[in-house]
């Protein structure tokens, strides 16, 4: 596979069935082959994508001594600012070359998961603002994918609802900043699979993200204006005992002449709530495909996850 795959969410949210059903199958196939497509059709307007990416231009250009109020002590960087270089991905000692800040869930139950409260910065207020409603914007899309994700395994289409309406997701505006020397060892993201179950991607639309094939060959994935990239995490592909693939990616760095350039992108991880239970789906397991893992749920399997990037002593 040479090429992402595209597809349009308006189909499966048409009430016509062919529409509906042909996208479950695409979106299907995808995710068995790759992991990852390229999405339009989704909620996210440009009109948000444009302010959002503006207000991140203006947070991450702010003084250190100023971002740094905002990385807050035992968090393990789920909320507020994570200054640069800090995370590096499993199996590297290296750390990546980025800062980033994370947005979390508004949508918080009386009972159940407690999540931290988001963190508001007071320098850039719409900032705030308008990473709430994008978070909102871009949950909506991941539901509708679940669902047909759901589908595509024979579940019922709701399934995921549930752990994701008042799921753990987090929405990370990511600043690459100018490499200013040779790296030892380092790229702006080091190649990876994602802990969660589906991310979307918001601006890619340059090069940089190289996404890794069956045929073990790493290939562009750069999306047109107002596509999304979607890929699979490792909780979806360990629920579903690897049926659907979780893909390692990476963001290399750019040649030499544009190190001067900073490049921002804005990756939303969907979360279920921390008690989904990541247990290997019966339809999954066969005599050819014995079940892969131990059965956890979704907490325990990110903390574990956190601890080997870094972000958990």
């Amino acid at each position: 596979m040479k090429n992402i795959p595209r597809v349009d969410l308006s189909d499966f949210l048409s009430n016509d069935p062919k529409r509906k059903n042909a996208f479950i199958s695409s979106i299907g196939k995808a995710f068995e082959d790759i992991g990852f497509v390229i999405l339009k059709g989704h909620y996210l307007t440009e009109e948000h994508t444009q302010k959002l990416y503006r207000e991140i231009n203006t947070f991450f250009a702010l003084p250190e001594e100023i971002k740094s109020n905002y990385e807050i002590e035992g968090l393990a960087g789920q909320r507020g600012y994570t200054a640069f270089g800090k995370e590096s991905a499993k199996g590297k000692k290296e750390g990546d070359l980025k800062e980033f800040w994370h947005f979390g869930q508004y949508n918080i139950p009386e009972t159940g998961p407690l999540y931290p409260e988001n963190i508001i910065v007071k320098e850039v207020p719409k900032f705030n603002t308008i990473g709430k409603e994008v978070f909102q914007l871009l949950g909506k899309t991941g539901q509708s994918i679940l669902q047909a994700i759901a589908l595509h395994l024979k579940l019922e289409e709701d399934y995921f609802d549930a752990f994701v309406t008042y799921g753990n997701s987090i929405l990370r505006p990511i600043h690459y900043p100018p490499i200013t020397q040779e790296p030892k060892n380092a790229v702006r993201a080091a190649a990876h699979g994602d802990i969660n179950l589906i991310t979307l991607l918001m601006g890619a639309q340059g090069r940089g993200l190289q996404v890794l094939t069956k045929e073990n060959e790493w290939i562009d994935a750069i999306a047109e204006e107002g596509e999304l990239i979607v890929n699979l995490g490792d909780m979806m592909a360990r629920l579903t005992n690897n049926f659907l693939k979780s893909t390692q990616h990476q963001v290399i760095n750019p040649p030499k002449k544009h190190w001067g350039s900073s490049r921002y992108s804005i990756p939303f991880f969907m979360h279920p709530s921390p008690d989904m239970p990541l247990n290997c789906l019966p339809s999954c397991v066969s005599e050819k495909q014995p079940k892969a893992s131990e059965d956890c749920t979704a907490g325990e399997y990110l903390t574990e996850r956190l601890i080997e990037l870094g972000l958990i002593k």
